[in-house]
């Protein structure tokens, strides 16, 4: 596992899906591998059910019985992106947060939102990258994406620490003083949503990210330097942005087709 440079999370589910698939299965034979195959694709989505299969296909390479080995199923592409929070929401969340006065999680909103940052990435500012506007990242294949802190966030995000006295170190801590947990935002964010009565479906880390790539691509129509500035090793990965959500198909649809 380790050699082929898979990240942590994904050797954690492959285990628990081998050790999953062995309590409740026990033999592996074809009839069980299919029965289990069964079992995931009623309980859970296409891309999860091939990540599950795909930690099983490792383990029967590992053992040496590679003919038992199953084919993944079609994951059909929407031509809309499926819950991503709205402009009006994202700055709605923003405007309550800082109002109410929680401030660190009103910064951990806008920088999901203004940075384009996955979860795991937000975790890693510090304020020492606020000063300097940045923070450089390295990708599995040693490769090097830099992570732009706009100077608006910028600048309120440092009055903000000074205030806390934070000059250094990591900025979003739990009141323990270490870094809070991806789990802790998520979980967070839900409690918000129901709060200022958003859709809690919206309302999850990666939403922001998306938040981030189309904002960027309605005032900067760039497609290849979005791809870098998300670390996509692929453009067609982007493309997915250039979709509209489902609502908005919805609102051009009801606006347009007045016959």
């Amino acid at each position: 596992m380790e050699k082929s440079d898979l990240s942590e999370n994904t050797v954690t589910s492959y285990v628990w899906t081998v050790n999953h698939f062995l309590t409740n299965y026990g033999e592996i034979n074809k009839e069980n591998l299919l029965a289990y195959k069964g079992f995931l694709m009623e309980h859970f989505r296409p891309q999860t059910v091939n990540l599950r299969l795909q930690g099983i296909n490792k383990y029967l390479e590992f053992i040496r019985k590679d003919k038992l080995k199953m084919k993944f199923i079609k994951v059909q592409q929407k031509n809309f992106l499926e819950n991503v929070i709205s402009d009006a929401d994202y700055k709605f969340l923003k405007r309550k947060l800082k109002s109410d006065g929680l401030l660190e999680w009103y910064f951990v909103v806008w920088f999901m939102g203004a940075t384009g940052a996955r979860i795991s990435e937000l975790l890693k500012i510090k304020a020492e990258h606020v000063e300097v506007g940045y923070l450089d990242l390295y990708s599995k294949g040693g490769k090097i994406r830099r992570l732009y802190i706009p100077k608006k966030l910028r600048e309120e995000a440092a009055k903000w620490l000074a205030q806390e006295s934070v000059t250094t170190g990591y900025i979003f801590k739990n009141r323990y003083g270490n870094v809070i947990s991806a789990r802790g935002i998520a979980q967070q964010l839900k409690h918000f949503a129901k709060e200022y009565g958003i859709d809690p479906k919206v309302v999850y880390p990666h939403s922001f990210r998306h938040r981030f790539a189309k904002n960027f691509l309605d005032r900067y129509n760039d497609i290849a330097f979005l791809a870098d500035l998300m670390g996509h090793e692929s453009i067609e990965t982007t493309r997915i942005y250039l979709r509209r959500t489902a609502t908005e198909q919805q609102q051009i649809v009801d606006k347009v087709v007045t016959w």
